[in-house]
């Protein structure tokens, strides 16, 4: 009766409050909101988004998107409209507001059916107690309950005796399995060490070792270090001896004589092309620079191999420069180029102090020689 009478005389002196002091367009005895919208115009905004009436959220939200970017006056497309865009807008938050109050509506339904049913439930205390277990009077169903609860833990202890028992049949036969096959191993690995042996016996009569250079004498230890065990030393120093390498060791081994044949042949090529640098042999130094610069690439994809293999951090390395190495072929020949100058000015000079000692002699050894050729 308060609220009644509170909101009428707040209807009823409505008129009585100044313009200027009325900011909200409802008031609270009316309970009218701001964003109430007739069904008329629930309709017309399922018509602007192109929709019908039932239809899902994903629906809603694709065909707002798709509009937005049709009529947005932001999007750059021919076709933009701010008119058409705020109606758009306004017809999504009233479909929003629509799809909301039914969702709210039929929870609602849904809570009074329940709420109809549960009344129709009787709702005496005897039949909420003992889990709904026994009839009669309150006493003759907590005995029945009780033995109800007897019977239940009896039926849980067979159950988890039986799921016990049977987890350890199931371990005992995989047991089983796995002694199987140990013993199998074992049988291998007995045969192959009782033929291993034969031949051993077989060889060491027939006389083979006997040309051994440490026959009948202990393996002496690779190191004389407490903490290194000496097995796994004898073992390397055996597979050393026998010209075992490591894959590392070859790799850096096979990228260091690479790398200079790589080089000598890029230094004998320059020297085969001369002085001077013709258009023609520029050209053909070029096709030798390309193929350089391939093999490189792939001497570079090597080293990246070696680096993931080799166990020392230190002795990773580094790629090769192409451009650095025909710089380094250049100096190279140049600097050939200039002993070979040397040594041909010293052969002549020695020649001329010669020809200056000996005279006419020299002159006829030269003749004899050529003669006698």
């Amino acid at each position: 009766m308060l609220a009644n009478t509170t909101g009428h005389c707040l209807t009823a002196h409505q008129a009585m409050i100044p313009r200027i002091l009325k900011p909200f367009p409802y008031m609270c005895g009316s309970r009218m909101l701001s964003g109430y919208k007739p069904k008329s115009n629930v309709k017309d905004s399922y018509k602007i988004l192109e929709l019908e009436e039932g239809c899902s959220l994903d629906d809603i939200r694709n065909s707002y998107r798709n509009l937005a970017k049709k009529y947005h006056p932001d999007s750059g497309s021919s076709t933009a409209d701010p008119e058409a865009f705020i109606k758009v807008e306004d017809a999504y938050r009233v479909v929003l507001s629509d799809v909301a109050n039914k969702k709210k509506s039929k929870e609602n339904k849904e809570e009074e059916e329940e709420d109809q049913f549960k009344t129709k439930a009787p709702q005496h205390r005897h039949y909420l107690s003992f889990e709904g277990v026994g009839f009669g009077t309150p006493s003759q169903r907590e005995k029945q309950y009780m033995q109800f609860r007897v019977d239940r833990a009896t039926e849980q202890v067979l159950e988890y005796r039986k799921q016990k028992l049977e987890s350890q049949y199931v371990a005992t036969d995989l047991m089983r399995a796995k002694d199987v096959r140990e013993s199998k191993k074992v049988k291998i690995t007995q045969a192959v060490e009782r033929l291993v042996e034969d031949l051993i016996q077989e060889s060491m009569a027939k006389g083979d070792f006997d040309n051994l250079s440490g026959k009948g004498k202990p393996l002496q230890k690779f190191s004389d270090c407490p903490h290194i065990d000496p097995m796994t030393h004898n073992l390397n120093r055996i597979l050393i001896d026998n010209g075992y390498q490591p894959e590392w060791i070859l790799m850096q081994k096979e990228i260091r004589e690479t790398i200079e044949r790589l080089r000598k042949g890029l230094v004998a090529s320059r020297s085969k092309l001369g002085e001077p640098m013709t258009p023609y042999r520029q050209k053909q130094w070029n096709r030798i620079c390309e193929q350089f610069m391939e093999d490189i690439r792939k001497l570079n994809k090597r080293i990246d191999s070696f680096n993931l293999v080799v166990p020392i951090l230190s002795r990773q390395m580094v790629h090769f420069s192409a451009d650095k190495e025909i710089l380094r072929a250049q100096k190279t020949y140049k600097a050939l180029m200039e002993n070979k100058e040397a040594s041909d000015s010293d052969t002549k000079e020695e020649e001329q102090e010669n020809v200056k000692r000996f005279g006419w002699k020299s002159s006829l050894f030269k003749w004899l020689n050529l003669t006698l050729k």
